[in-house]
């Protein structure tokens, strides 16, 4: 789960990570009170689940609290488009204003799971203010790394070492190494995974804050922080995998034209792959689980066929837990509930295979029916040529 910057904001400043001082507006005049509370020079900052918000016209500095209700007047209600948006962009509903701060360096600072190490890694740069993944391209030896390990936690010679190697020192070198120590406390109090700090500022007079900030959270740890699911914001997230998590489906929406619907995550991986493989694009990942239910297959092949991009689907079903009669039961409901159009072709195998691949035959519905992950992705990318 994503959450906003001004959410990552309150979640830093419990753990003792300095931000500037500012709050939230949803009304020009909200704007205007709180730039003449922590002004008079203000940065007003587009609240949006993207980046790039800079460059689109989502972040104005300005010297008055008039200033900024006027162009938070313009600026609530824009459609924001960033590189990380797409065309269609996000519609702004909120406005962080914040003081404005004299900026001397701009920093990198993050904290996610390294899985092959098995362990949070706390990582910064001194190129901050860029996408991380740039400055790893090019300038790789820029990145510095330290491996927290579970057990024994974050030492405080980790959190010297970073400052000292971010070119630190002094009363800055001394809030640096609070800054980050806050900033881990805050990833793995609420189980992130990820906290990122882009950039982190260092201003002339030696201060250390969060100039911005991002938090992920991992899904299944939710249960454990109701004050961190009630930050979610539906609007931010798209249509069909808000559906899909009501039914407990796991959904994620590309940018192929194929979609697909299996039972089990590597198997939802491979048959992406080999979608790949035949010459097609993959339009979702919807792994409907183990543990299934014929209500959620029936709503899982709903949400398949309602995005608008997929013009063809593969159903690829290997019955273990779940049983292939009940997978076609649920989506020979939902496809005669729906007047599918589309051609969806479909490939069962394990428990009940025979009785499943009967009740799709006798639905009277025209699906393709394949034998093999192989035969299956090319039978439905030529449907789809």
């Amino acid at each position: 789960m994503k959450i906003h910057e001004y959410q990552a904001k309150q979640i830093l400043a419990r753990y003792g990570a300095r931000i500037p001082r500012g709050d939230v507006a949803a009304t020009p005049a909200e704007a205007r009170a709180i730039a003449a509370k922590v002004g008079p020079r203000v940065v007003l900052k587009a609240q949006i689940h993207a980046g790039g918000r800079g460059k689109g016209g989502g972040i104005k500095v300005v010297t008055s609290p008039e200033e900024a209700e006027r162009l938070a007047r313009d600026m609530l209600g824009m459609r924001l488009v960033t590189h990380q948006t797409g065309p269609e962009g996000k519609i702004v509903k909120r406005l962080l204003v914040e003081e404005a701060l004299d900026i001397g360096r701009e920093l990198y600072l993050g904290v996610v799971i390294d899985r092959a190490r098995e362990s949070a890694v706390i990582m910064a740069s001194t190129e901050g203010g860029v996408e991380i993944e740039k400055v790893a391209a090019e300038t790789p030896d820029l990145i510095f790394k330290e491996y927290v390990h579970a057990a024994t936690g974050l030492g405080g010679f980790q959190t010297r070492k970073i400052a000292f190697q971010l070119g630190l020192s002094g009363e800055t070198h001394k809030q640096a190494v609070k800054f980050i120590a806050g900033l881990y406390k805050a990833f793995e109090g609420t189980d992130a995974s990820l906290a990122e700090i882009n950039p982190l500022l260092v201003t002339k007079q030696g201060d250390v804050l969060a100039l911005d900030a991002k938090m992920n959270f991992d899904d299944n740890a939710l249960p454990r922080h109701p004050e961190i699911l009630a930050m979610r914001d539906l609007d931010e997230e798209l249509p069909l995998e808000v559906e899909a998590g009501k039914y407990n489906l796991n959904y994620i929406k590309l940018d192929g034209n194929v979609g697909c619907m299996v039972n089990g995550a590597g198997l939802a991986m491979a048959t992406m792959d080999i979608i790949k493989y035949a010459g097609g694009m993959p339009a979702n990942f919807l792994d409907v689980g183990g543990g299934v239910t014929e209500e959620a297959v029936t709503n899982a092949f709903k949400i398949l066929v309602s995005d608008e991009d997929v013009k063809a689907a593969l159903i690829n079903i290997f019955g273990g837990i779940v049983r292939c009669d009940m997978i076609a039961s649920g989506v020979v409901k939902a496809a005669k509930d729906l007047g599918t159009k589309i051609p969806v072709v479909i490939r069962l195998e394990g428990t009940n295979v025979e009785l499943g691949k009967k009740i799709l035959a006798e639905s009277g519905l025209a699906f393709h029916a394949a034998d093999g992950m192989k035969a299956a992705a090319e039978k439905v990318v030529a449907l789809v040529k």
